[in-house]
């Protein structure tokens, strides 16, 4: 059975590599295991809804109405910050193409030299100098790639990501360089909520008792510790503007003489640069459009293709690519079959077709005895 190629367009977020699902024609992406991320989702806005369904009507009344007021800007607040770091690109990298790959994979081998056998060949790593300091740049073997500095490989989404931070299972995605100040404004204006509701809770409680109050007050108490503690970790990490990947390493912690080389020395720098720097573009263009060839079975394709050939013929190609890799085999799909190359091929009745009859010539006396005939009918 032989197949015929097909092209056709497709968005380049369908064939994206990696553990990430995408939304909306690619606008929104996330990781797989979004379980925690709804369960945040139904902490939230829980929480929020028994705060204004039983509180805010009798904290409005009797104490201010900007009490509700203040609360539902800041949960609107909190959750915009929530869906921006949830939906958008993190900073993955690309991965190498495979021509790329193998032009990667030849410096390496050209650099390194042959390895004896029974020895580890060298690691692969590149050095270089940032602001005075060597950092050393890691191969990637999943990507393909010596990924950027402070780049790492998130084994959850299995993306290579610029600027890590880690993987955040409460908001469904990872953090780093494209979203790691949403993420960072997210947890400050939870905190501040959670420690609002929990505030004006006690209040009514001492006010009036009610059932659902007490019921959100250890809600906010077991959530405050745990969302203020993040909140003053990651502005620590602000302050020297470092990471939580580079500080579980350890990789600025001076034990070896080796001081972060982003950090400017000054926390309201570092704090400028990490929250009030550039938005960066994503450079995966997840919404561009690429070509793919399909392969479809000539028996399926047979039918269609002589019924429309009489109205309206459409020419069929068949793309062949060398194979990029050497010593690549190409697959058998993509060779031209027995029955293709015997459509193709003239039929022996077809390769000497028979000359057309030509009238003899008429000479010049049958011309004249003709003209004479035609005088006399006349």
């Amino acid at each position: 059975m032989s197949a015929v190629m097909i092209t056709r367009k497709v968005r380049k977020w369908e064939k994206l590599p990696g553990k990430n699902t995408f939304c909306c024609d690619g606008r929104v992406m996330m990781a797989r295991q979004k379980g925690v991320f709804y369960l945040t989702l139904f902490l939230i806005v829980g929480t929020c809804a028994l705060f204004f369904a039983f509180e805010c009507p009798y904290l409005a009344v009797h104490l201010s109405p900007a009490i509700p007021v203040f609360a539902a800007l800041l949960f609107l607040f909190v959750m915009a910050m929530l869906l921006r770091t949830s939906f958008s690109d993190p900073g993955v990298l690309p991965r190498a193409l495979p021509e790329e790959a193998t032009f990667i994979e030849m410096e390496i081998e050209a650099a390194n030299g042959n390895v004896p056998a029974g020895q580890r060949p060298p690691p692969r790593i590149r050095n270089v100098q940032i602001n005075n300091q060597i950092v050393k740049l890691k191969y990637c073997y999943t990507c393909k790639i010596f990924r950027p500095p402070r780049a790492s490989h998130c084994s959850i989404c299995d993306n290579c990501v610029d600027r890590f931070d880690h993987h955040c299972p409460w908001v469904g995605n990872c953090v780093g360089k494209r979203n790691y100040r949403y993420f960072y404004l997210f947890t400050m204006s939870l905190s501040l909520l959670t420690i609002y509701i929990f505030t004006f809770d006690i209040v009514h409680v001492v006010m009036r008792e009610y059932p659902f109050t007490v019921l959100e007050v250890l809600v906010c108490f077991f959530t405050l510790w745990s969302v203020v503690g993040l909140t003053g970790f990651h502005t620590y990490l602000i302050s020297l503007n470092q990471t939580t990947n580079e500080d579980i390493k350890g990789s600025w912690s001076g034990k070896n003489r080796v001081q972060n080389p982003y950090s400017h020395k000054n926390i309201i720098k570092n704090c400028c640069e990490v929250l009030c720097g550039p938005a960066y573009p994503s450079v995966l263009d997840r919404r561009g459009v690429m070509q793919e060839d399909s392969p479809v079975s000539a028996t399926s394709a047979a039918p269609y293709s002589t019924s429309s050939s009489s109205s309206n013929p459409v020419p069929q190609t068949t793309k062949t690519t060398a194979p990029l890799i050497p010593n690549e085999h190409t697959p058998d799909d993509a060779k031209p079959s027995i029955a293709a190359s015997a459509e193709k091929s003239p039929s022996p009745k077809e390769e000497h077709p028979p000359a057309p009859k030509v009238p003899p010539l008429a000479s010049p006396e049958t011309d004249a005895e003709a003209s004479l005939t035609k005088d006399k009918t006349h």
